[in-house]
């Protein structure tokens, strides 16, 4: 490009080439050497020689450092970016439903179908497990809010109940006082809030009519007095078992006697209760209340189970306590306090601390 101005014309000449540093130096001193370009005098001076390749390299490594400086900052987090993000999406949040404050799933008020569990580890587990539509009784006592709850017009009640005792004492109690329409139970002897994802998808899968697992349960409770007479029968001693025998031969039966002396008991040692607190179980069986004798082995104070570690808590002593619901550690520990000797319950749990001189027994220990 030539420009003139002043009588005097000027211009850059561009040269491109792919010589090596040596001889691309010697031509640029050659064209310094130009004196005149046609019958005009001129003048040749070198104003920058530059290697296009170097350019091209310091652009790539500029535009990489804005990459990977971009990438740091957004795109891979670290260490501690990462286990913010992951502790925050998996925190389990519990709401709370009702006048009685419940531990609840964060999708129940928005879901047509509700799912009713025993306690708030039940609604964590399940949580974890992607169903949010739960809420809890928090006890054997159905409050009022689970009650209205069930009864709102649109909404299917699935009760998910331990697979034990007190899941049944449960289930008695929802059918007397609230609407449920199916329910699920956990494997025998499993709780809810120990199952797997898997376990808990099959058990909401085999949910069955309210109905029909309340008429279970009652079969249930019947069965064992069916069941006890063949037990003594296989359990003889060798001389006492005949050879033709129709429970098998005399070794068998030994072998039998052995391995059942072998075998873990899982039922208590029989114990001798008053029959002024054995009588009282008929009174009280599936009414859910509680009755505190004194030293006169009368009846103090009758209340409901709900009732029960309150009621307890206000007294100086009891003696005895016979009540419809599940024996748990924390009125053991009450109990305690009170100089209590003897609870006869409906279902005991598992109990780790329990005084020497205090008996535990279960209605079924008594025959009922």
């Amino acid at each position: 490009m030539i420009r003139s101005e002043g009588g005097n014309s000027t211009g850059e000449i561009v040269i491109p080439v792919s010589l090596n540093k040596t001889a691309t130096a010697i031509l640029a001193a050659s064209l310094e050497t130009v004196d005149r370009v046609g019958p005009c005098t001129a003048k040749v001076t070198l104003e920058k020689l530059e290697d296009i390749r170097g350019a091209k390299r310091r652009k790539v490594v500029s535009r990489a450092i804005s990459i990977l400086k971009g990438w740091e900052e957004d795109i891979s987090p670290g260490t501690e970016e990462i286990k913010t993000a992951v502790t925050k999406g998996s925190k389990v949040t519990v709401s709370k439903y009702g006048p009685d404050n419940l531990p609840a799933g964060p999708g129940l008020n928005d879901s047509s179908e509700i799912i009713i569990v025993e306690g708030r580890a039940d609604v964590i587990n399940l949580i974890k497990c992607g169903i949010t539509n739960t809420v809890a009784v928090e006890g054997t006592h159905v409050p009022k809010s689970i009650v209205d709850l069930t009864k709102k017009r649109g909404k299917k009640v699935v009760a998910f109940l331990d697979g034990d005792r007190g899941g049944d004492l449960i289930l008695r109690e929802l059918m007397q006082v609230a609407k449920v329409h199916y329910i699920a139970r956990a494997p025998e002897g499993k709780e809810v809030e120990d199952l797997t994802r898997k376990e808990v998808t099959m058990a909401l899968q085999a949910q069955i009519p309210a109905e029909q697992a309340l008429a279970l349960v009652k079969e249930r409770r019947a069965a064992p007095t069916k069941k006890k007479r063949p037990t003594k029968q296989v359990t003889r001693t060798r001389k006492e078992a005949r050879p033709a025998d129709d429970f098998g031969t005399p070794e068998i039966l030994e072998d039998r006697r052995v391995a059942s002396r072998r075998r873990p008991v899982t039922r208590r040692i029989p114990v001798t209760v008053d029959e002024v607190y054995a009588s009282r179980i008929e009174d009280i069986k599936e009414s859910f209340k509680a009755l505190l004798f004194g030293k006169d082995k009368k009846v103090i104070i009758e209340c409901g189970v709900a009732e029960l570690a309150k009621t307890l808590e206000q007294q100086d002593e009891v003696p005895t306590i016979v009540f419809d619901g599940v024996i748990t550690q924390r009125l053991v520990d009450i109990a305690s306090t009170k100089k209590t000797q003897l609870m006869i319950g409906a279902a005991v749990a598992d109990i780790e601390n329990k005084p020497s001189s205090m008996q535990i027994v279960t209605f079924d220990d008594l025959g009922h």
